[in-house]
C-alpha cells in the first residue's frame, strides 16, 4: 500500500455533527472522521466522472477499486494539527509530522492538567505534566500492591488525561480544535422570508484559532492499494487538482464545510520490531525498580510484551456478538496471516464503549447504530514467539482492526511511545 498524506485547511466553519442514538442534541466532533473525507472524495469523483461509473458492477474501474473493492482505500481520521507551543504560539505545519491520540492509561493533575515543559530545571508552563500508568499498573498487579499515583509536582490528585498530541523536537505538545455555536433562523419556503419562532443553533469547528486568528489545520492519510495502474498517484493528483472544491460535513449549502486540501505521497515506515524491543527493555527495567517493595506475589513471566493502542473508534465482533475487548483469538484473525501461536495471551485491557450512527448520503438513509470501542483503548499482549508477529503487526498498523476500517474505524498503533513516560519523568 501507498500513503497519501493530507493537510486540510479549514476555510469556513465545519459542521461535523454527531447525534447520539435516542438523543435530540446534535454535537460536533473535535476532528474530521475518515468516513466524512471518504464521502466527500467519492462524491466529487462521481460529479466529475459520473457517466463513466453508471454501472459500477461492470465498469467501476478505479472508483470501484477505491471504494467498493475487496481491499478498498483506507481513509483515516483527520485530527487537529494546530499544536500549541506555549504563550499563544502555534508550531508551523512543516514541523508537525504526526498527530496521535493519548492512551486511556495516561494521567495528569486534576487541577493543572497538561504537558509541562521545563528549561534549566524550571517549569515554563503552569501545567503539572502528564504520564502513563500502563507498565506501572501491570507491575503493581504482580506485586499484589495497589497503584494509586499522585501528581509528581505537588502530590495532588491525578485523573485520566486524554486528547491529541504531537512530538516536536522530542517534546510533547497538545493539539486541539476550538468550537462555537452558530445561530440560524428558519426560512419560510413559500414566502422566502424568515419564519417566526424558528431559531436554531449549529455547533461547528472553528476555521481559525480564537486568539491568534490563524487558520485551523487537520492532518490525515489515505492508504491506497498499489496493485493497480498508478492508482495512488492518480488519486493524489485528483485531490490536488481539486483542492478547494471538497466540502466536509453538513450545511454545505449555507456556506459551511469549505476546505483546502494539500496532498502528497508519503512513506510507510515499518519499525515494529524496534518499538517492541524498546517497550520490553523499559518494562523489564521498571520491573526491577519495583523490587524495592520486596518480593512479588508472582514472578513476571519471561515473555515478550506489546501494547495495541486504538487511534480511532473501533467496531469489534466476536462470535456474532459486539465486544469492546480484542481477545488473543481475534488478534490472530485480524492479521489474516494464519499465525499459529498458542502462547499469545491478553494480559490486560483498558477500554470503554459508546454508540454511533450516521447518515449515508449516497443512499439517503441513516446508518445502522453501532456499538463502538472508544478511541484510546489499550490492550497489552504477551507471547513467546515475537518473531512471527512483527510483519503481521506492521500490517495491522496500516489496515486497522475490526469492521469498517476503510471509513477510519479501527486505526491502531503498536506500543505507543507515551507508554514509556513514567510518573517521575512526567512530560
Amino acid at each position: 500500500m501507498k500513503r497519501i498524506e493530507l493537510e486540510i485547511k479549514a476555510l469556513s466553519p465545519l459542521a461535523i455533527s454527531r447525534q447520539k442514538p435516542g438523543g435530540s442534541v446534535s454535537e460536533c466532533e473535535d476532528y474530521i472522521p475518515g468516513t466524512v473525507i471518504r464521502g466527500a472524495v467519492a462524491s466529487e469523483i462521481l460529479k466529475q466522472f459520473g457517466q463513466q461509473f453508471a454501472n459500477l458492477s461492470e465498469n467501476g474501474g478505479h472508483f470501484q477499486a477505491l471504494f467498493l473493492g475487496d481491499e478498498p482505500a483506507i481513509f483515516q481520521n483527520a485530527y487537529p494539527a494546530n499544536v500549541k507551543a506555549g504563550h499563544g504560539r502555534i508550531f508551523p505545519q512543516n514541523r508537525i509530522k504526526e498527530i496521535k491520540l493519548l492512551p486511556t492509561t495516561a494521567l495528569s493533575s486534576k487541577t493543572k492538567s497538561g504537558f509541562c515543559r521545563k528549561k534549566d530545571g524550571e517549569p515554563t508552563t503552569k501545567d503539572k505534566g502528564a504520564f502513563d500508568s500502563l507498565i506501572d499498573r501491570f507491575c503493581a498487579e504482580h506485586y499484589g500492591l495497589p497503584y494509586d499515583p499522585n501528581c509528581p509536582e505537588d502530590g495532588g490528585r491525578v485523573e485520566p488525561y486524554s486528547g491529541f498530541y504531537s512530538k516536536v523536537d522530542g517534546m510533547y505538545y497538545s493539539a486541539s480544535a476550538s468550537k462555537r455555536l452558530l445561530t440560524r433562523v428558519g426560512i419560510n419556503r413559500r414566502r422566502a422570508t424568515s419564519e417566526e419562532e424558528i431559531l436554531y443553533s449549529i455547533e461547528v469547528l472553528n476555521e481559525t484559532e480564537a486568539k491568534t486568528n490563524k487558520p485551523q489545520f487537520f492532518k490525515s492519510s489515505i492508504l491506497v492499494p498499489d496493485d493497480l495502474d498508478n492508482l495512488p498517484e492518480k488519486l493524489h493528483h485528483f485531490i490536488n487538482n481539486n483542492s478547494k472544491i471538497f466540502r466536509f460535513g453538513g450545511s454545505t449549502s449555507r456556506g459551511l464545510g469549505k476546505v483546502k486540501i494539500d496532498a502528497k505521497l508519503g512513506e510507510i515506515q515499518k519499525n515494529i520490531q524496534d518499538k517492541i524491543e524498546v517497550f520490553n527493555d523499559k518494562l523489564w527495567e521498571r520491573w526491577r525498580k519495583w523490587s524495592v517493595f520486596g518480593n512479588s506475589i508472582e514472578e513476571l513471566p519471561k515473555r515478550t510484551y506489546f501494547a495495541l493502542d486504538l487511534q480511532s473508534d473501533a467496531i469489534f465482533t466476536e462470535k456474532w456478538q459486539r465486544t469492546t475487548v480484542i481477545s488473543a483469538q481475534m488478534l490472530k484473525q485480524f492479521t489474516n496471516a494464519n499465525i499459529e501461536d498458542e502462547s499469545l495471551k491478553l494480559e490486560v485491557a483498558y477500554s470503554s464503549y459508546d454508540y454511533r450512527s450516521g447518515w449515508n448520503a449516497a443512499w439517503g438513509l441513516m446508518k445502522d447504530v453501532e456499538l463502538i470501542t472508544n478511541k484510546g483503548a489499550v490492550y497489552l499482549f504477551s507471547t513467546t514467539q515475537p518473531d512471527i508477529w512483527y510483519t503481521a503487526l506492521a500490517d495491522l498498523e496500516l489496515k486497522g482492526v475490526g469492521e469498517r476500517t476503510c471509513e477510519g474505524f479501527g486505526q491502531v498503533e503498536v506500543c505507543n511511545d507515551f507508554h514509556l513516560v513514567f510518573r517521575e519523568e512526567a512530560a
